[in-house]
């Protein structure tokens, strides 16, 4: 085993404990600083000073891809830290806790997802500005809440399963060691993360009670994976022959109304 094998698993492991690290101190600062931050602004210098001491820290000590990734992991601990403390208000906003602890575990690394996402926000305070109650409507929040953590689940176990044949992105060359994965989740859905990921983002909407997003995530998603799971099995196909096509006949895709690419 070469130092490229043990990379990711280095980078996975200070990625979890940058995420718990944040998630623990802002919570911490939060509930014994900043109460009486309330009556003196100044009080939540301390935490502002000790990012930036971070930040730094990172910048002049580590290598520039090591601090990316805790520098990413760091700011998603702290949304999901943030997530925690609205959870925790009581207020009638409290499910947008739920979705920042969401969102928390899904990093927007694309400017579509960005766009996506701010539209929701937008969608959601909009909405809550002129009709607040209609974004506590507990059995819609607890129905999108339940997609939520399903989604994340079934990604998840999609991830562990396949392990080193997992990938994000759709593979144009059959890399050595990669084989067809059919056990676990897979022996459900011919592709478990693509469900996991579409079920996931409606069900951020429902969370949040987002009429319109809600449709729009929905009809985006199915339209992202039609064409990604079609180009995905073409090459399964080339690369696995009749392994895959048999495969292809017994399991389905799992998304409602994708087929994948036709049979040769």
């Amino acid at each position: 085993m070469g130092w490229s094998d043990y990379v990711p698993v280095f980078y996975g492991k200070i990625a979890i404990v940058s995420y718990l690290f944040s998630i623990l101190t802002l919570i911490v600062f939060w509930t014994k600083v900043f109460p009486p931050a309330l009556s003196e602004p100044w009080s939540i210098a301390p935490l502002v000073l000790l990012e930036a001491a971070y930040v730094g820290v990172l910048s002049a000590f580590c290598r520039r891809q090591v601090a990316r990734v805790v520098l990413c992991s760091h700011v998603l601990g702290l949304v999901f830290a943030a997530g925690c403390l609205v959870l925790a208000s009581g207020r009638l906003f409290v499910y947008f806790g739920a979705y920042m602890m969401s969102l928390s575990f899904f990093h927007l690394s694309d400017l579509e997802y960005t766009v996506a996402a701010v539209a929701s926000w937008l969608e959601y305070w909009a909405e809550y500005y002129f009709l607040p109650e209609y974004k506590c409507l507990h059995l819609v929040n607890w129905v999108g809440l339940a997609l939520v953590v399903g989604g994340e689940l079934m990604r998840k176990a999609a991830m562990v399963t396949a392990g080193k044949n997992f990938t994000h992105t759709v593979m144009y060359m059959k890399r050595t060691g990669h084989r067809l994965v059919t056990k676990g989740v897979y022996a459900w859905f011919r592709h478990p993360s693509y469900v996991g990921w579409f079920y996931w983002s409606i069900g951020t909407q429902v969370l949040l009670c987002n009429p319109i997003c809600a449709v729009s995530y929905s009809v985006a998603s199915w339209m992202f994976f039609n064409d990604r799971i079609h180009d995905e099995e073409e090459h399964l196909m080339y690369f696995f022959g009749q392994d895959y096509v048999d495969y292809k006949r017994k399991v389905p895709s799992g998304i409602p109304l994708i087929t994948g690419a036709p049979l040769k």
